[in-house]
C-alpha cells in the first residue's frame, strides 16, 4: 500500500519543481473573461430595417396600398382606429453587458392612405417624439381607514352573528 502512495506522489511531483496552487491559474483566465463581458457593447436592432431609397420612393398620389407593400413590405403596425394609417417602426439600442438598453436612434415612417387607397400623407418621426415615462413606485393611495395586521386579523372578532337573524343562539 505505501508503494501505491509512494508511485502516486512520484508521478505527480518532480523534485525541484515548485507546486502552483490551482487559483493561480484561474485567476488570470477568470479577469479576462470578466474584462471582455464589462467592456463588450451590444448593438440591437428592433422592428422595420428601413432603406432609405425605398422608404423616399413613396410618394403621395402615386402610390397605393399595394405597391407601399411591395416597396416596404407589410407594416409594423395598422391603425386599430383608421385601417388608412400604416406604421413602420424601427429602433436601435446599444447596452453594455447587464445594463438595461438605451436607445439610440429610433424611426417611425408613417403612411396614410386616402378613402380610395392612394397615399395621401408620409410622415417620419425620429428619437425626438418619443416620451419618457417613469412610473411612480409608491403606493396607491386608498379610500377607508388604514388597518394595522393585528386589525386585519382579528377586526372580525365578535361581529360574527351580533346582527338580528345573524345565526347567533337564539
Amino acid at each position: 500500500m505505501t508503494r501505491v502512495i509512494a508511485a502516486r506522489k512520484q508521478r505527480n511531483f518532480t523534485a525541484g519543481e515548485p507546486m502552483r496552487p490551482p487559483y493561480l491559474i484561474l485567476l488570470p483566465a477568470l479577469a479576462l473573461m470578466t474584462a471582455g463581458c464589462a467592456t463588450r457593447q451590444i448593438q440591437n436592432n428592433q422592428g422595420y430595417i428601413a432603406d432609405e431609397e425605398l422608404a423616399n420612393s413613396v410618394q403621395p398620389g402615386v402610390d397605393n396600398k399595394e405597391s407601399v407593400q411591395r416597396a416596404l413590405g407589410r407594416p409594423t403596425l395598422e391603425s386599430r382606429w383608421d385601417p388608412n394609417v400604416w406604421y413602420y417602426v424601427s429602433r436601435n439600442t446599444k447596452q453594455l453587458a447587464f445594463a438595461r438598453p438605451v436607445p439610440r436612434d429610433q424611426r417611425v415612417i408613417i403612411v396614410r392612405f386616402a378613402a380610395d387607397g392612394s397615399v395621401s400623407n408620409v410622415e417620419r418621426r425620429g428619437l425626438e417624439h418619443v416620451a419618457n415615462i417613469s412610473p411612480n413606485s409608491d403606493k396607491t393611495p386608498t379610500l377607508g381607514r388604514e388597518a394595522t395586521l393585528l386589525e386585519d386579523l382579528f377586526g372580525n372578532i365578535g361581529t360574527v352573528g351580533a346582527a338580528p337573524g345573524g345565526g347567533g343562539p337564539q
